[in-house]
């Protein structure tokens, strides 16, 4: 076992951050309720709008555009609902259309029936097939409702990144709402909604060196929202009924305020690069899912033909990395990653996720080749 650990799970959770930090601790002194309209219940209400713009200035909107939830889970099934209202008249959405490669918050449709949900096929690559989407938007039935499309910006798994934009215009022209996924490309690339052309976006804070518990929907306007999944006091104007956690709400605040920089964007590309380039010498036998597509530049998911995934995982993890396993062990039997059933791999032996952060270094990289050189040495013994 390595007397230290190096870290190389990202994309799973990240570690926080010296702001959020300091930002949670504060914000546990100052108790008051933010509904309350007392001195004490100020402060904690200023802290919660302090948070809220920090939120709308990373993403370049309106304060009053953000709604906190507990986290992307419940935001996307907040926002997965075929009952919408725009101003005081009602907006229904008959059908909801889902890339195949979706986080399960929104591979699983939210509050739409199984009978109202359509997937949209991805190509080797892991890219939405765009003729696919625009067919069946197309042969959409508005007389039943509008249609609503649900996509991730970049994906978990693979890194592979979607054409957000393009998606976009095929959704605006068939006349439906755009809910986009930004949680694992937030913190890696710089982000303006605006540009991306959606209608409704998720974060999650844990993915950007804020807490865990802690997330958001973010709308780029407020006539259109959907009707709240959890009914109560009314709070975050009865979008989101129930009192906020100001502590988490604050540490969220100011992780969003924690940008990637263009330095920091070409030392997790170098990063890939070196792991890259070394897994491909050290094994002939080895693929990288994804590769030829537009990916992030911290995240490297591959797998070793006759390896099994959770060898290779348990090998690192008592060498002192951390890091995903692409499937999932059920009764003894090895699950192939949904995301690659989806690209048309077959991985019956599941595969390693790589997803490098701001504190990962060259050396931790080589250390890491290192390590799967003897792991690979030691599977043929």
């Amino acid at each position: 076992m390595s007397s230290s650990r190096c870290y190389l799970d990202y994309n799973a959770t990240t570690p926080l951050s010296d702001a959020a930090r300091n930002a949670l601790v504060s914000a546990l002194d100052v108790y008051g309720n933010p509904s309350s309209v007392h001195q004490e219940g100020r402060a904690a209400k200023a802290l919660l709008e302090k948070a809220r713009r920090q939120v709308a200035n990373r993403l370049h909107t309106e304060p009053d555009h953000v709604v906190f939830t507990s986290g992307a889970t419940e935001a996307a099934m907040t926002l997965l609902t075929p009952d919408y209202k725009m101003g005081r008249s009602d907006v229904h959405f008959s059908k909801v259309y889902i890339g195949a490669t979706e986080h399960p918050c929104i591979g699983k449709a939210g509050r739409f029936e199984k009978d109202r949900q359509e997937i949209i096929d991805v190509d080797e690559n892991g890219i939405i097939k765009l003729d696919e989407l625009e067919r069946k938007l197309s042969a959409h039935d508005k007389s039943e409702g509008l249609p609503m499309v649900a996509i991730q910006a970049a994906n978990g798994e693979t890194g592979v990144i979607q054409p957000v934009g393009n998606i976009a215009d095929i959704v605006k022209k068939a006349g439906g709402v755009l809910i986009v996924d930004i949680v694992q490309y937030i913190g890696k690339l710089p982000v303006t909604i605006g540009s991306f052309g959606g209608d409704f976006y998720i974060v999650a804070a844990h993915k950007i060196g804020g807490p865990k518990g802690i997330g958001a929907f973010v709308a780029t306007g407020s006539a259109l929202m959907p009707q709240p999944l959890i009914l109560g006091g009314g709070q975050e104007k009865g979008f989101r009924s129930g009192t906020e956690s100001v502590p988490l709400i604050a540490a969220f605040g100011a992780a969003m305020e924690q940008k990637p920089t263009t330095q920091d964007l070409d030392h997790s590309k170098a990063l890939q690069m070196r792991l890259e380039h070394g897994l491909h010498q050290l094994s002939n036998n080895l693929v990288i899912f994804g590769e030829k597509s537009p990916r992030l530049s911290n995240t490297t998911y591959f797998a070793v033909e006759g390896l099994k995934a959770e060898t290779l995982q348990i090998g690192f993890d008592l060498a002192g990395f951390a890091v995903s396993a692409g499937s999932a062990c059920s009764s003894g039997k090895v699950k192939q990653s949904g995301v690659l059933a989806a690209m048309g791999c077959h991985v019956p032996d599941g595969a390693i996720r790589v997803s490098t952060g701001k504190h990962t270094s060259l050396k931790n990289i080589d250390d890491f080749l290192s390590a799967f050189e003897k792991i690979i040495r030691n599977s043929k013994n």
